[in-house]
């Protein structure tokens, strides 16, 4: 068994590059957006001065997703991504061989606040003005599925907590 499993938390470094599979139908939803990710961690060093790290991901994004990349994510959106790791190699016209590993995406939210002035709209789309609001399709809402509770184990007795006493209570002394 195996398994190749990744979740990164992080703000976009630049704008996506959205490119299309087939180069003569731009139409087709044969997509793929690619963007750098960023995750800080922040830590004290042996002088207790905090530090802070910063690890650049490369991510890809295919078809749907690339769609969503494309309209609602620009540079410095905060983005929830799970995918998978993936590792190219290719060899250079001088011949030399070059390695690189990215997460392909399988699920991304939009995170953080919305910037000023977008008028309900997630990531930096800005809807034009002569159009009127409009939700966006399900198919387009790409949220990461709700955590499976583990079932509620109790481990002795049932303990009833005291019965609280009455709200108008006759030996109440409050002086109003």
């Amino acid at each position: 068994m195996s398994l190749n499993k990744v979740m990164l938390i992080g703000n976009v470094g630049k704008d996506p590059e959205i490119r299309y599979l087939d180069q003569n139908s731009p139409q087709s939803n044969a997509k793929v957006a690619s963007f750098p990710l960023a995750t800080s961690e922040r830590f004290r060093d042996r002088n207790g001065e905090v530090r802070e790290n910063t690890e650049w991901h490369n991510i890809v994004a295919w078809r749907n997703s690339a769609d969503v990349a494309e309209r609602f994510v620009k540079k410095g959106t905060q983005l929830y991504i799970e995918g998978r790791l993936r590792t190219r190699s290719w060899t250079d016209q001088a011949g030399a061989k070059h390695y690189t590993t990215e997460v392909v995406v399988d699920t991304m939210q939009l995170l953080g606040r919305r910037p000023d002035g977008q008028d309900g709209q997630q990531g930096g789309y800005q809807r034009p003005a002569d159009q009127p609001y409009q939700q966006r399709p399900a198919e387009q809402t790409y949220q990461r599925p709700a955590p499976q509770a583990a079932p509620f184990q109790q481990s002795g007795p049932a303990v009833m907590p005291a019965e609280p006493a009455p709200a108008e209570s006759p030996s109440d002394d409050l002086p109003f």
